[in-house]
């Protein structure tokens, strides 16, 4: 399978996952004119449609994607129904696709019922990890989160974190503010800012360079536990990755 990205609304990327013969997979599809842009150009069949939540700039193109292709399966959580999925999944099920089978990883915390996709060494995450950074909590809480970033951290090092948003510059200056010091940060934060300053993407990032950069990962660092211990007297991971949630919240 090949994997393509494509911009969307402001800083957005829709997934699409092809293989050899031109079927395709699409994930969040917020808006449906890139995708039919994309789908035309490259002579794409779509076969389904992977939901991760319900926030309109993952849902908004559904509809229309749908309409344009008759019986198109959509995948999604229960809270998605209403924005076009017809075939909900929960935490457990298995998601079978050209021959690709995609577990579902129930992770709470942006959203209630938000979900993962994973299919080595896909993930598709949504907004629940960004590269350097986590979703906000609109209703879930900073437990919720916590426990979807140690479910989503016993997977293989090589898996690919296919978020959904282009966030990273942004988070890594966030740690920065955390960690000046810290040399994994300042080396990945060279080299977003390279990126960046020539319009390229991100992503997708690995779990491998997550585990070493991402701060909420990291919530048994040394360093990072010393800071929060002299900041604000706490040292259990849990109250430590609330903290961060807390403090990149108003960042």
């Amino acid at each position: 399978m090949n994997l393509n990205s494509i911009s969307a609304l402001q800083d957005n990327y829709i997934w699409v996952l092809n293989n050899e013969q031109g079927k395709c997979i699409i994930v969040d599809p917020g808006e449906a004119y890139p995708v039919l842009k994309a789908l035309d150009e490259n002579h794409w069949q779509p076969e389904a449609i992977l939901l991760t939540h319900h926030h309109h700039d993952h849902v908004g193109g559904v509809k229309e994607l749908v309409k344009k292709y008759p019986g198109l399966v959509v995948y999604g959580p229960e809270e998605t129904q209403d924005k076009g999925t017809n075939r909900v999944v929960r935490e457990g099920d298995t998601v079978n696709i050209l021959k690709y089978e995609f577990s579902v990883i129930a992770t709470p915390g942006h959203t209630s019922g938000h979900l993962c996709f994973y299919s080595a060494p896909y993930l598709f995450c949504g907004d629940t990890m960004f590269s350097g950074g986590c979703g906000r909590l609109f209703e879930g809480t900073a437990q919720d989160m916590y426990q979807s970033f140690q479910k989503l951290n016993q997977l293989p090092a090589e898996t690919l974190i296919c978020c959904a948003h282009e966030y990273t510059l942004s988070n890594i200056k966030f740690s920065l503010s955390i960690l000046p010091g810290d040399d994994a940060l300042n080396r990945y934060c060279r080299k977003v800012k390279e990126l960046r300053a020539k319009n390229h993407s991100t992503l997708p990032s690995s779990l491998q360079n997550e585990r070493e950069i991402n701060l909420f990962l990291r919530t048994d660092d040394i360093d990072l536990k010393e800071k929060a211990s002299r900041e604000a007297n706490l040292q259990q991971p849990q109250q430590i990755f609330a903290w961060l949630r807390a403090k990149k919240d108003a960042f």
